[in-house]
């Protein structure tokens, strides 16, 4: 059982004010390398972007083909290095791409021993009726981020977010990933083929980096509504305190 699961006399003692375990040392630690891999994968892929800021459908894609998206030039402070140099920027992409692609799969590893995926973020059915979706989102709109009866459970948006970054995101960025290798191309030529070309991978590739950082985006803001100094020390010791 991961460190953080409440017991039953745990639970009892849930009121305002009260310092709880909520996040596990396997969430903890997963968490501050992610962190650490996607701002960085993102300051380096928008270096790469800037070598060629044109996104195709299809297997190529050049300056006189017909782009569907053209990418505005990223400035300095927002790649990594500071400075245009495509070969670093590729250099600390490919880098913190083993270090996203490892860390991922070992929180998958931790997070089944743990059954922490089966505990903390299973969506019930019960969960998904109209009525409880509608009375999270106003909690939401209230800025009151947990259920009072159960303040360490995650909520519904929570668990869908988390999910979707966890189970479609991350492995949908990594695949693209590959796909744009040269060497995984000799290796695995077939993973083109499932994406429909280079092009399209690059693209999918891109929005789901966009999507990644909008995601990285909402969270900080939500973690600066809902107290940041609880949340931060929560996600370095695993206490938090339940709100007021």
């Amino acid at each position: 059982m991961e460190a953080g699961t409440p017991t039953e006399p745990e639970r009892a003692a849930d009121r305002p004010g009260t310092i709880i375990r909520r996040h596990g040392w396997v969430t903890r630690i997963w968490h501050w390398v992610n962190a650490v891999a996607v701002l960085i994968l993102l300051g380096s892929g928008l270096g790469i972007s800037n070598a060629h800021p044109r996104l195709y459908w299809g297997r190529y894609g050049a300056n006189f083909d017909h782009a569907w998206a053209s990418l505005p030039h990223f400035p300095a402070w927002l790649t990594i290095p500071a400075r245009y140099n495509l070969a670093i920027s590729r250099r600390w992409h490919l880098f913190f791409a083993l270090v996203l692609g490892f860390g991922l799969l070992a929180y998958m590893i931790g997070g089944l021993v743990t059954r922490h995926f089966q505990r903390d973020l299973r969506i019930r059915g019960r969960e998904l009726r109209p009525g409880a979706v509608w009375a999270d989102f106003r909690r939401h709109l209230a800025f009151r981020f947990h259920d009072k009866r159960d303040p360490r459970a995650y909520n519904l948006f929570q668990k869908l977010s988390y999910a979707g970054v966890l189970f479609v995101a991350l492995p949908l960025a990594i695949l693209t990933g590959i796909a744009l290798s040269p060497g995984m191309n000799a290796a695995w030529p077939w993973v083109l083929d499932l994406l429909g070309g280079r092009q399209s991978a690059r693209s999918i590739h891109f929005i789901t980096a966009s999507a990644l950082a909008l995601f990285l985006i909402v969270h900080l803001v939500l973690v600066i509504l809902a107290g940041p100094l609880n949340e931060l020390r929560s996600m370095i010791t695993g206490r938090w305190r339940i709100p007021e």
